[in-house]
């Protein structure tokens, strides 16, 4: 790890660092040299004397957090590295860094597809995932998604089962997986698949960073899917993240009498892809 990239990926480590603020420090000192000097690693508003700015008990902390990265085969993805994925440079507000732990080659393979749905999943949508995934992982389709329970999650198993490839993008980082149920599913896919955060792996996950974490799966993806969603529901950030990202909508139709198809029929009425097979997508996200 270089100096800037050590500098860059100390600076996200700081408690509620926005990611304005690191934009605003970049623009003043764009290879932030100055950055220890500039402010403190705990509020980045008090300024720190000449003796302080190196030596705080957070900034040993956190050096020795970088430290093992290494040692537990964490891999860190910085915007200004050429393995950070060019169509995630493309959303609005882009990850300043990307902690990855698995297989980072599986960033550069194309076309992806995030998959997202209720965390009530129905047999109706677990039945429609067992239909479409074998013929889109067929045809080399890589699987994103956010490793959250229900639909996530079974987006995910039904990858490893048909032999694909799949990216996890979770809220929080690798030391605090959530749900908790999740975590054998989380080491699986970091052994030979990919788990991705935007959040240094000693962050427990805070309401707020799921809906931001959805912004990366639908950015990393050529399209995305919606399986099965509540008219609220955060699988619906997710298509408005990929409208808003130019990206393509795909939404499984469910009956009128069951809630969790009401935010997918609501997104087909809006101009989502109705879904009934495999080929619906394909036909649209194919190199």
């Amino acid at each position: 790890m270089d100096d800037f990239k050590r500098r860059l990926v100390h600076l996200l480590h700081c408690p509620n660092i926005s990611w304005s603020a690191v934009y605003n420090l970049l623009k003043k000192d764009p290879h932030l040299h100055n950055v220890y000097q500039l402010s403190s690693f705990d509020s980045l508003k008090r300024p720190l004397n000449a003796t302080e700015s190196l030596k705080t008990p957070s900034t040993e902390l956190i050096l020795e957090q970088m430290r093992q990265y290494e040692t537990n085969a964490i891999k860190v993805i910085t915007i200004f590295d050429k393995e950070y994925p060019p169509a995630l440079k493309e959303i609005y507000q882009p990850p300043w860094a990307l902690f990855a732990k698995g297989n980072i080659e599986l960033l550069k393979l194309e076309p992806k597809l995030a998959v997202v749905g209720s965390r009530q999943a129905t047999q109706y949508g677990k039945n429609a995932i067992r239909l479409l995934f074998p013929d889109l992982i067929e045809r080399g389709i890589v699987i994103v998604s956010g490793l959250a329970k229900g639909i996530d999650a079974i987006a995910h198993e039904c990858t490893l089962r048909n032999g694909g490839q799949t990216i996890a993008v979770i809220a929080g980082g690798f030391y605090h997986i959530y749900p908790k149920e999740n975590l054998s599913l989380a080491m699986e896919l970091m052994k030979t698949h990919l788990v991705i955060s935007e959040y240094p792996p000693d962050t427990k996950p805070s309401k707020w960073h799921f809906p931001m974490r959805n912004r990366i799966i639908s950015g990393l993806s050529k399209g995305t899917l919606i399986i099965e969603a509540k008219r609220k529901s955060g699988s619906l950030i997710t298509a408005n993240y990929a409208v808003n990202e130019g990206r393509e909508v795909f939404s499984l139709p469910g009956s009128i009498f069951n809630p969790f198809s009401n935010g997918t029929n609501e997104l087909i009425q809006q101009g989502a892809k109705l879904v009934t097979t495999a080929e619906d997508i394909l036909v649209e996200i194919r190199n």
